[in-house]
C-alpha cells in the first residue's frame, strides 16, 4: 500500500525538513519512502511544496504528489493564493497551522468529504524554538491526526538530524502539537 501525503509551506518555515522526518521515521518501521520539494526561485517567504511518499514496497515513481491522502499547510495564507486541497482524496486529512478556528471551518466547509485539523503551530515554535519555524509542531499534529508513522520513530529521526538540544526542542514542539492538535 502506498501512501501520499503533500506539505505546502513557504521557504524557510521547513516544509522540506518535516517531509524528510517523516521519510527517515517510515524508513526506520522498515517501510520505504521518498520525501522530496518542489519550489521556485529559491527564497526565503515564496511558496514551497513538499512532497511524501510510504510504501511496504520500493518506490519507482519520481512524479508530484497528485492525489494525496493528507495534505498539510504550513501557513494558512497560501488557502488564499493556491488551491492546497487540490486532488486530495475524498475521506483525507488535512492539518492546518491556524490561531483562527475560522480557517479551519472554511477548509471543512469547502470539503466536507475530508476531516481537518487545526494546531496553532506558530505559537508552539514561538515558546519552544523562540522562532517561528512552524515545521516540527505541523508535524506533531500530522502524525497525531494521521498515525503514518509511529511518535517514537519522528523522535528517533529528529534526533538522528540534529544536534541534542536543538533535537530536544524539536521533539517538545513535536509532542505539544500532538496534544494541542484539534480536529475541526
Amino acid at each position: 500500500m502506498e501512501i501520499e501525503a503533500r506539505f505546502h509551506g513557504r521557504g524557510g518555515q521547513g516544509a522540506v525538513t518535516a517531509v524528510q522526518l517523516l521519510a527517515s521515521a517510515a524508513i526506520a518501521e522498515g517501510r520505504y519512502a521518498q520525501a522530496f520539494p518542489e519550489f521556485g526561485p529559491e527564497r526565503r517567504g515564496a511558496p514551497v511544496r513538499a512532497y511524501l511518499r510510504i510504501s511496504d514496497r520500493y518506490i519507482f515513481r519520481r512524479d508530484p504528489v497528485r492525489e494525496p491522502l493528507a495534505v498539510a499547510v504550513l501557513d494558512p495564507s497560501l488557502i488564499l493564493v493556491e488551491d492546497v486541497l487540490a486532488g486530495l482524496r475524498g475521506g483525507g486529512i488535512v492539518v492546518v497551522n491556524t490561531r483562527s478556528g475560522e480557517v479551519a471551518a472554511r477548509v471543512k466547509d469547502s470539503r466536507p468529504d475530508v476531516d481537518v485539523y487545526a494546531v496553532d503551530a506558530e505559537a508552539i515554535a514561538m515558546e519552544v524554538l523562540g522562532r517561528p519555524v512552524v515545521n516540527t509542531a505541523v508535524l506533531g499534529a500530522f502524525v497525531r491526526a494521521t498515525g503514518m508513522v509511529a511518535p517514537g520513530s519522528v523522535r528517533r529521526a529528529i534526533e538522528e538530524v540534529f544536534p541534542a538540544q536543538l533535537a530536544e526542542r524539536n521533539w517538545k514542539a513535536v509532542a505539544m502539537a500532538m496534544e494541542a492538535v484539534k480536529r475541526a
